[in-house]
């Protein structure tokens, strides 16, 4: 990579790689153009270690995504509104993951008390609300451990807000949608579920509030 910028770099390793499935898979180009079918809408955080084809193990046209600082999910955030109304609507995905990580930047950003400037500190805000509503018990840990519990609450929050929204709701109920929430292990590459914690009572309860008529 000696003389060369990281974009360069970056070019090259593209046209080795497009070079490299070309003549392993000479139909996955021509399969690609002709359009896309993804069984998952991939929400998760920006972070360049946790790159959602790669450790997944799957191959471009398997996951829909959308990305953000620290995988906070707004109801009000027409950006991630309009991607999971493309895809649940109109590419009908099977399932929707919230994926957090460890070591996640947001995070910790969110659990300083001092000001991190610009438009972070506004878009933390949900993660820190969430912190302060949790504030008991995250005080019963320390270190890693609480940062970790802080990324799960804030998937566990963002699985919320997705079944909250109309047409989540009309594809769990018509078609089995499933959402499910999970934090990825840097130290590892693993993933693991997180406990989202909703009985059935409340499920029906929302599904019953948007029943179409």
């Amino acid at each position: 990579m000696a003389g060369e910028s990281a974009f360069q770099h970056a070019l090259k390793c593209n046209h080795q790689w497009a070079e490299t499935t070309q003549a392993t898979d000479p139909d996955f180009f021509p399969t690609c153009a002709q359009g896309q079918a993804p069984s998952i809408l991939w929400l998760g955080c920006s972070d360049s270690r946790a790159p959602e084809t790669t450790l997944l193990g799957l191959k471009p046209g398997d996951v829909f995504t959308h990305r953000n600082i620290a995988n906070i999910l707004s109801p009000t955030d027409l950006s991630l509104l309009s991607v999971v109304e493309f895809s649940v609507f109109h590419l009908k995905v099977k399932h929707i993951v919230v994926c957090g990580h460890t070591s996640c930047g947001g995070v910790a950003g969110a659990m300083a008390n001092g000001k991190l400037g610009g438009p972070l500190d506004i878009w933390l805000q949900p993660m820190r609300a969430l912190r302060e509503k949790h504030a008991a018990e995250l005080a019963k840990l320390d270190g890693a451990e609480k940062m970790n519990q802080m990324a799960k609450l804030n998937v566990a929050a963002g699985v919320d807000v997705l079944k909250r929204i109309p047409t989540v709701i009309d594809a769990i109920r018509d078609r089995g949608l499933e959402v499910h929430g999970v934090l990825y292990d840097l130290a590892s590459g693993k993933l693991g579920e997180v406990d989202c914690g909703e009985d059935e009572a409340a499920a029906k309860g929302r599904e019953a509030a948007f029943e179409r008529k």
